[in-house]
C-alpha cells in the first residue's frame, strides 16, 4: 500500500500500536494472503487459523487480563480492521472476528460463571462464538425478532430460526436475540441468551452467497432447544439495549474495514494502470483514469478521516452519546460507499482482469453489498441517523 499509506499519526496510534500493526502485517501477508483464492475456491479455511491469531494476541484485544485477553483501546481495533483488509478478503476477517460482536454481550452483563466458561477459550483460539440477531422476517429491525424462548422451569425453550450468521456452522458459542415475553412487541421483552453449538433441536445450513466465500454463514433453526437458565446474559426482557450498545462497535470497526478494503482497491488499480500501456503510453499517465485515482484517493481520505475522529471522541468520551450513534451510522454509510465506488472504479480500470477470478478488485466488488447491508443497512442507518438527531 505505498501510494496511500497514511502518514504517521501520533496523534491518533502509538507507538505500540504502531508495533502491534507491524507484527500483524507480517502474519497477514505470511499466513493468509498466500492462500485467500485457495480458501474463497473451497469457500472455508482452517480452523488453526484461530489459535495462530490468538498467540499473537489478536483475539484478545480489549478483553481483560483475567479472561485471557490484552487490554487495549479502540484504536488497537482498527489497526485489526486496517491490516486484515491487506489479504483483500474480506470473508476471513469475517469469521476470524465474528466473536467481536459475540462476546461484548457476555463481558458487559453475563455471570460471572458464564464469562469464565465462555470467554477464555474463544480468545484462546479454541472455541468460536457467533451472534445470531437476524431472522428471515426482519433483518435491520431488531425490534420485530420473532425467536422465542419460554421458561420451562431452570430451562428456556427456544423456537425459531436465525439467518445470515457468521460463523454460524462452526460456533462452539452462538449469542442470540430471543423475546422471552411473547406478549410483549416490539424492543420490549427481548433477552439475550448463550446457546452452546452443541444443544439437541439446533440445526445449521450452510449458506451460498455473493461474496465472503471463505466465511462460515449459516441458517440456524431452533426446535424446542433447552437452554439452562444460567445462559442467559444481563436481565430477562432487557436485552434490545445491549444488542444495540453493540452494533456501535461492529459498525466502526465496519467502517474502518471498509475504508481500507477500498484501499486495497486503489492499490490494485494503481499498479495495473503503470503496468498497462495503450498505444505506447501507461494507463496512469492517461488524463481520465488520473482523474479516477484521484477520486478514489478523495473518497477514501474523507471517509477514514471521519472513521479517526470517531474513535477518538469514542476514547475520550467527547460526543454526546446520541450524536455519537449517528455519527458512527452515517461513518458506516460513507465509507462503504467509498468501497463500492472504488472497487467499481478498479474492475473498470483493469478491465477484462479486473473480471476474473483472482483479483483482488473482483473479490471485494463481490463483498461490497455485504459491507453496506451488514450491521444494519444503508437506509436503516440513515434513519436511525436522523432520528438520533432529532429529526
Amino acid at each position: 500500500m505505498d501510494f496511500l499509506e497514511a502518514p504517521s499519526l501520533p496523534f491518533y496510534f502509538s507507538p505500540d500500536h504502531e508495533q502491534f500493526r507491524t507484527s500483524l502485517r507480517d502474519f497477514v501477508a505470511r499466513e493468509i494472503t498466500p492462500h485467500v483464492n485457495a480458501w474463497d475456491e473451497a469457500e472455508t479455511f482452517p480452523r488453526a487459523l484461530y489459535e495462530r491469531a490468538a498467540e499473537l494476541g489478536v483475539q484478545g484485544l480489549g478483553y481483560p487480563e483475567a479472561y485471557g485477553g490484552t487490554p487495549a483501546d479502540l484504536f488497537y481495533q482498527l489497526v485489526v480492521a486496517e491490516e486484515f483488509a491487506r489479504c483483500g478478503c474480506g470473508g476471513v476477517q469475517a469469521s476470524m472476528n465474528s466473536h467481536s460482536i459475540a462476546l461484548p454481550p457476555i463481558l458487559a452483563a453475563g455471570s460471572d460463571e458464564l464469562k469464565r466458561r465462555v470467554i477464555p477459550p474463544v480468545l484462546a483460539g479454541r472455541k468460536i462464538a457467533a451472534l445470531a440477531v437476524t431472522e428471515p422476517s426482519g433483518g435491520s429491525d431488531v425490534a420485530s425478532l420473532r425467536t422465542t424462548a419460554v421458561r420451562d422451569g431452570d430451562h428456556y425453550v427456544v423456537n425459531g430460526e436465525k439467518t445470515f450468521i457468521t460463523s454460524g456452522m462452526r460456533a462452539d458459542f452462538i449469542t442470540t436475540a430471543v423475546r422471552t415475553d411473547p406478549a410483549v412487541k416490539g424492543a420490549g421483552g427481548i433477552s439475550v441468551l448463550v446457546i452452546d453449538g452443541d444443544t439437541p433441536g439446533l440445526t445449521r445450513t450452510s449458506l451460498k452467497k455473493m461474496g465472503w466465500w471463505s466465511s462460515d454463514t449459516a441458517h440456524l433453526r431452533f426446535d424446542d432447544c433447552r437452554v439452562p437458565v444460567a445462559n442467559l446474559v444481563g436481565v430477562e426482557n432487557q436485552g434490545f439495549k445491549t444488542f444495540m450498545n453493540n452494533f456501535n462497535g461492529e459498525r466502526l470497526f465496519m467502517s474502518a474495514l471498509a475504508c481500507s478494503l477500498a484501499e486495497v482497491c486503489l492499490e490494485e488499480a494503481v499498479d495495473w494502470t503503470r503496468q498497462r500501456t495503450t498505444f505506447g503510453v501507461p494507463l496512469s499517465q492517461r488524463q481520465v483514469v488520473r482523474h479516477k485515482l484521484m477520486d478514489m484517493t478523495m473518497r477514501i481520505d474523507a471517509a477514514r478521516t471521519l472513521v479517526y475522529d470517531l474513535a477518538y471522541r469514542i476514547e475520550h468520551k467527547l460526543a454526546d452519546p446520541a450524536r455519537l450513534v449517528a455519527r458512527v451510522c452515517l461513518a458506516k454509510v460513507q465509507a462503504t460507499q467509498a468501497m463500492q465506488f472504488c472497487a467499481d472504479q478498479a474492475v473498470q480500470l483493469l478491465g477484462g482482469m479486473g473480471y476474473m477470478r483472482g483479483t483482488r478488485s473482483e473479490r471485494i466488488y463481490r463483498e461490497v453489498k455485504v459491507m453496506m447491508i451488514g450491521g444494519g443497512s444503508e437506509e436503516i442507518m440513515k434513519d436511525l441517523a436522523a432520528r438520533q438527531l432529532g429529526l
